[in-house]
């Protein structure tokens, strides 16, 4: 849980940034890159992305399969076919109207695929076979696609001091999402 949580908010100060979705709230606080400078920002992302595969590493405790298992896991997670490869599309589509395959292919690499690595985490540290393996799969990818058109949803329903972010951040930078996409009532 706390590898997922260090590459989670290693994605955020990095999302944060200027060269991305030029935020400068989150939690109701500023941004690092606001109150720290954006080479801070930067390092900081970088170390929080190292300490999560620390963690997940420690010298003794945990069987060296586990390990390997846990370390691709959440690597492949937030890498080009996850959370990385999310923002890629999602920084290549402003302005540009997406079909629905297309959006739910973004969204299910950002946030999504790192949820749903999570669930397979813990899949993976107990006696899980094949069959209940998949369905926990399923149910992952569910959770984060969820969580991804809740938060499109949310963006254009809620205030900043609700959200502790932007709120419209995704209609002003022309970004594709679920409700511009799809309308609210389908979202």
């Amino acid at each position: 849980a706390c590898a997922v949580e260090l590459i989670h908010a290693y994605s955020l100060v990095h999302d944060d940034m200027p060269c991305m979705d030029d935020d400068v709230l989150r939690r109701g606080k500023p941004t690092t890159h606001v109150a720290f400078g954006e080479a801070v920002a930067m390092l900081a992302g970088d170390a929080m992305q190292a300490l999560a595969f620390e963690v997940l590493t420690p010298d003794a405790g945990v069987e060296p399969a586990l390990q390997a298992r846990l370390c691709s896991l959440l690597a492949r997670s937030a890498g080009y076919d996850g959370m990385a490869g999310g923002q890629a599309i999602d920084l290549a589509s402003v302005g540009k109207h997406l079909d629905e395959s297309t959006l739910r292919d973004m969204h299910r690499r950002k946030t999504g695929v790192l949820l749903q690595a999570s669930v397979l985490m813990g899949a993976a540290c107990g006696p899980a076979n094949p069959r209940v393996t998949a369905a926990l799969s399923d149910y992952g990818a569910a959770i984060g696609l969820a969580f991804q058109v809740v938060d499109d949803i949310l963006d254009v329903t809620q205030d900043s001091a609700v959200l502790g972010k932007t709120a419209g951040k995704d209609q002003d930078a022309n970004k594709p999402t679920y409700v511009s996409v799809l309308g609210m009532g389908p979202a």
